[in-house]
């Protein structure tokens, strides 16, 4: 999906993390007020917050959920993996497949679902290929396309099944990321009541090393809740955002799919898929007809 002016896709991610930290420390400072207080106190709030923080991550996920949510922090800045072009090849490779199988039977698309890492039609769309949830999608529904034919509600739930079994593992992260974003503002409590408790630990000492310490202390409850509602929540909302976003390319499949288990030709079926495209993704009626048209004869 083409960004405007340029822009990368990481871009306004970054310019937003930039102006969050330039507004409120800014304004912080425009106030008159003193950084030495948040800089002494930063390291020891931070280890505190930040360490509970990742240990109530690692307690509270599995390695699958760490391990996605690692890579969905990468996502947050590249934004979502399937561009336009990637869904005009998936209504290609779509429209191959049904117009096979209309044209010539279940039986030429054997070869192609059974073995597509060797397929002529799924090999001319490595992108694709490298979804494995995508191919396994395809191949499966169609498997059970050649069994139950006379049954395309049953086709269709399973399908939907599939799908929704997907999507909710695919949000797990962001769902991770999230609850750490609710996490945050309790543990910066508990740093500040830490910081409360060591101060009146010193109570003997003179009031300007008292109001440093308290001013200590309360930077933990800031830092909670700055992380969470300036940084940790909004880097959640946008995984969960893109993951909503690559799950419409699967949808698709489903689309285009049901389409053509109802009987409708393989070109009707691709445009009922075209018309679930996301807006911006979406190609126009002449852009497909002319992908579709550079499209070899369907393969047996």
């Amino acid at each position: 999906m083409p960004t405007s002016r340029g822009f990368g896709p990481y871009m306004f991610q970054i310019i937003g993390i930039v102006l969050l930290f330039a507004m409120v420390f800014g304004s912080y400072m425009l106030a008159g007020g003193n950084f030495g207080v948040i800089l002494h106190a930063l390291p020891h709030e931070m280890m505190a917050i930040g360490g509970a923080a990742i240990a109530a991550f690692l307690i509270s996920n599995n390695g699958a959920v760490i391990k996605g949510t690692l890579g969905g922090l990468g996502k947050t800045f590249a934004g979502p993996k399937w561009k336009a072009s990637d869904y005009r090849d998936l209504l290609s490779l779509l429209f191959q497949l049904t117009k096979t199988m209309k044209s010539k039977g279940v039986i030429a698309l054997e070869s192609h679902i059974e073995n597509p890492k060797e397929s002529a039609i799924f090999t001319r769309f490595p992108k694709i290929m490298k979804d494995h949830f995508a191919i396994d999608f395809i191949c499966d529904t169609l498997r059970m396309m050649t069994m139950n034919l006379e049954d395309p509600h049953q086709v269709e739930d399973a399908m939907e099944k599939q799908l929704e079994k997907h999507h909710h593992e695919a949000l797990a992260p962001a769902h991770a990321l999230q609850n750490m974003a609710d996490a945050l503002p309790a543990l910066g409590i508990v740093a500040a009541v830490l910081g409360v408790i060591k101060t009146m630990g010193s109570i003997t000492e003179p009031p300007e090393i008292l109001g440093g310490m308290i001013g200590g202390a309360l930077v933990g409850t800031f830092l909670g809740v700055f992380l969470a509602y300036g940084l940790v929540g909004p880097l959640a909302a946008r995984l969960k955002a893109i993951v909503e976003e690559e799950g419409a390319f699967y949808k698709i499949i489903q689309s285009v799919l049901v389409a053509h288990l109802h009987g409708n030709a393989a070109q009707i079926s691709v445009e009922l898929g075209r018309t679930d495209i996301p807006s911006p993704a979406q190609p126009t009626f002449a852009q497909l007809e002319e992908a579709l048209s550079a499209e070899p004869a369907a393969a047996a």
